[in-house]
């Protein structure tokens, strides 16, 4: 099996049950509110560990409550938290989470430590870089730190994974040179490019335009409707797994984990791409973004290939 290093945000989730969206100027009560590790990279760690996935943790916390509680988390999901650092002068990330009534939901994050992860600091860590087959990057860190270390991992002949959330426009074109494999949902997609996107036929071009930049294979997520797998000559819609829709929170960082995890065990792409849907449709049907993450057990027909 090969090594997954994933390079990201470590966040505590505040989780708060409404009904509906305010309006502006609008005051609403909540159902309850729950606190929940998450962060968009220790998602995607935890997803990985559970999976059965061979993972380590790069990122950073404050010395307080909460970055022990994500600390220890992902211990117990089996991944390598050694390299995750606990800063003194600064609070761990928070992301505060609206989910509403039809399971659909809306972010704010205060990056805290993450904020902070720059280069400089992780030099003590390169030996994960060096060791693994796959690199996972989001861009809950700064933009400095995701460019730096993906020249340095294309360097050194690694496959580099990018969830390009939360998305930017106007990024330089060599941003794109290199990457394996970049995940964007439908409209972190048209983010990147600059223009609103309306059908399949344009996301296909807009991925299209970033394959001519330099990525090697453009995965869109498309929500209850499935993904949309877009190479320089081909595009393949596969539909999602019915299911009962309780709450989106982490579906995406699970579906990526659970993508590389399958590819890390030497599985097709239309096989990795089958088991992170399988995935995904568990998770969504489950409250939360750590807890809703199933263990390998319990994903139809996931059983770990550990001769790979």
């Amino acid at each position: 099996m090969k090594k997954i290093v994933v390079l990201g945000s470590l966040n505590m989730d505040f989780v708060i049950r409404v009904k509906k969206m305010p309006e502006i100027g609008e005051t609403i009560l909540g159902e309850d509110v729950t606190l929940i590790p998450g962060g968009k990279g220790a998602n995607q760690a935890y997803a990985v560990g559970k999976l059965g996935g061979n993972v380590a943790m790069l990122g950073a916390v404050g010395t307080d409550t909460y970055g022990s509680c994500l600390v220890n988390n992902l211990k117990d999901a089996g991944v390598d938290i050694n390299g995750i650092q606990k800063r003194k002068n600064e609070s761990t990330g928070q992301a505060f989470i609206t989910v509403y009534e039809n399971g659909n939901n809306s972010i704010i994050v205060i990056p805290g430590a993450n904020g902070v992860l720059e280069p400089e600091i992780l030099h003590e860590d390169m030996k994960y870089i060096e060791e693994c087959d796959y690199i996972i990057m989001q861009l809950e860190i700064p933009l400095e730190t995701v460019r730096y270390i993906k020249e340095l991992a294309l360097k050194m002949g690694k496959k580099v994974v990018i969830d390009p959330a939360p998305a930017l426009s106007g990024l330089e074109d060599s941003f794109w040179k290199g990457i394996t494999i970049l995940k964007p949902n439908e409209t972190e997609l048209g983010i990147l490019i600059g223009r609103s996107l309306h059908n399949e036929t344009e996301m296909i071009e807009a991925a299209r335009s970033l394959i001519s930049k330099g990525v090697e294979t453009v995965l869109v997520t498309l929500g209850e409707r499935g993904c949309l797998w877009v190479q320089e000559k081909a595009a393949i819609h596969f539909p999602a797994k019915k299911t009962k829709i309780v709450d989106t929170t982490a579906a995406g960082d699970s579906f990526l984990a659970a993508l590389v995890t399958a590819l890390s065990e030497d599985k097709s792409f239309e096989s990795a791409i089958e088991f992170a849907q399988t995935v995904s449709s568990i998770v969504v049907s489950r409250h939360g973004a750590q807890p809703s993450i199933p263990w390998r057990s319990e994903v139809p027909g996931g059983v770990s290939n550990q001769n790979s």
